[in-house]
């Protein structure tokens, strides 16, 4: 049986985060620091932080949503006939890493001259893959913790993205709901440009 690449993020993702959190020399190596970046040119950063997280409960929350919406793209994209297997495999990367990569840009110009601002965590990529999933299949039922049933997903995501833009302007959080909004966009994007159809149909479901 041949492991899905979501899976095997998942598992290298939760290796080196397990590593990190006893190695705090790796865990500075990997995070993300817009000043290292901009002043040390310490490119690998944008998504070397992306593979380390603050503690169990981010790396879990991360990697259980990354799971679920990941494989469900990951088996839209390849065995739905959408896409020719190794296309469809490479859309799933993209949407994840370049959307990780897409996220740190507000962050980054907001805090490059900033020496004390750090980030660490994959949520950024898996906000790309939350919101390629709701455009993709937007009466796709997603839960919530907390929340007693799960939401129709054109619902959840404006609902999702009016509260990241409400913590990112009320600020003082200690998450990064700016990388959050990113990763969103990107992910939205990504799907119009692959399947503008999708784009369609989700405006249809909501007016």
């Amino acid at each position: 049986m041949q492991l899905s690449a979501v899976l095997i993020i998942i598992i290298i993702t939760v290796a080196v985060s397990l590593i990190a959190f006893k190695d705090r020399a790796l865990n500075d190596k990997l995070l993300f620091s817009p000043y290292l970046v901009q002043h040390n040119k310490e490119h690998m950063r944008l998504i070397s932080h992306m593979f380390v997280h603050g503690d169990v409960f981010h790396l879990i929350f991360n990697m259980f949503s990354l799971y679920f919406l990941g494989s469900f793209l990951e088996n839209q994209f390849t065995n739905s006939g959408y896409f020719e297997p190794s296309q469809g495999l490479a859309h799933l990367l993209i949407i994840y890493f370049i959307g990780g990569l897409f996220s740190t840009i507000i962050p980054f110009s907001r805090h490059k001259n900033n020496p004390n601002y750090r980030a660490i965590g994959a949520s950024g990529g898996v906000s790309a893959v939350i919101f390629a999933a709701i455009l993709w299949a937007p009466t796709l039922p997603l839960s919530i913790m907390f929340f007693p049933f799960p939401i129709p997903a054109y619902i959840f995501g404006p609902l999702y993205l009016a509260f990241e833009f409400w913590s990112d302007r009320k600020g003082n959080s200690g998450i990064a709901h700016d990388a959050h909004i990113g990763g969103a966009i990107f992910g939205i994007v990504y799907v119009l440009i692959i399947n503008i159809d999708k784009g369609k149909q989700f405006l249809d479901l909501i007016f």
